[in-house]
């Protein structure tokens, strides 16, 4: 897709996208949906990002928080929990904030799931900057 042929809505999802996720899993996403399924690039950006994501209600690292509780109650949702990790600390939370969310699905998901989402977490907070 083009940049002439980009709707509105994908535009201002791309720019959410890249707030959020900057040059890093918003851009390996793009990378490796882009030979198999260019227009699932397009309906996260158009659906996700600008129809849920830029609703008002809820700010951003709200939004990002629940993501993330939701990722650890699905339990095999790890590059996606990541993602969310490093947008909510991009939205400005702080990691013990996000220890916290993930610790308080402990009995909504699991232990297994907990335990694996934190470990997610350290590595996230390992790898940012």
């Amino acid at each position: 897709m083009t940049t002439a042929t980009k709707s509105e809505a994908y535009l201002k999802g791309e720019a959410l996208c890249k707030q959020l996720h900057g040059e890093h899993s918003g851009d390996q996403m793009v990378r490796e949906l882009q030979d198999i399924c260019p227009d699932h690039i397009g309906q996260i950006y158009e659906w996700a990002f600008t129809g849920i994501m830029a609703r008002p209600g809820l700010d951003i690292l709200t939004r990002e928080y629940l993501i993330i509780a939701s990722c650890v109650t699905l339990g095999y949702a790890t590059q996606q929990l990541k993602a969310h990790i490093e947008a909510a600390l991009s939205a400005g939370g702080t990691k013990e904030q996000i220890v916290e969310v993930i610790l308080q699905m402990l009995f909504y998901a699991g232990g297994a799931a907990t335990s694996n989402a934190l470990r997610a977490a350290k590595e996230v907070f390992n790898n940012s900057h």
